[in-house]
């Protein structure tokens, strides 16, 4: 069985399912989950891509999961920032200043995939920019 370490916003679905396709330990909303290109089994994601992100944020932080998403209203909007800081969520968000295609999200996923693998040992709360040539940005500061 497949480790899980990383969830893909609903908003990078596109992004999702190719990483699948490589990372046993990626899922997204609606993942039915199977068997990956290593042969590992990789479960099925318990959230929907319709469910909203207060609700959704507790059960990713709970399960361990970094998120990866391009939403850059998360610090902006009450409820889910703070669903971050009281479910202690990790949160890598793609800089999206401009519009991100399949490709520009990719480009930034394997640019930067080795600083978000070091981001696991970090206790959240904490919200990381990532683009695909700057270092990787601290937004919301652990508490």
């Amino acid at each position: 069985m497949a480790e899980v370490r990383f969830y893909i916003d609903a908003d990078v679905l596109g992004l999702a399912k190719l990483l699948i396709q490589v990372r046993p330990d990626v899922t997204y909303p609606g993942d039915p989950g199977g068997v990956g290109c290593d042969g590992l089994t990789r479960p099925g994601c318990p959230t929907r891509p319709g469910d909203k992100d207060p609700d959704w944020i507790p059960i990713v932080a709970e399960a361990g999961w970094v998120i990866i998403t391009r939403d850059r209203r998360m610090l902006n909007k009450p409820a889910e920032r703070q669903a971050i800081i009281d479910n202690k969520a990790r949160v890598v968000r793609f800089d999206a200043r401009h519009e991100l295609t399949k490709w520009n999200q990719l480009e930034i996923a394997v640019t930067q995939w080795r600083r978000i693998e070091e981001l696991l040992e970090l206790p959240g709360p904490w919200i990381y920019r990532a683009s695909r040539t700057a270092p990787l940005v601290r937004e919301l500061p652990a508490r």
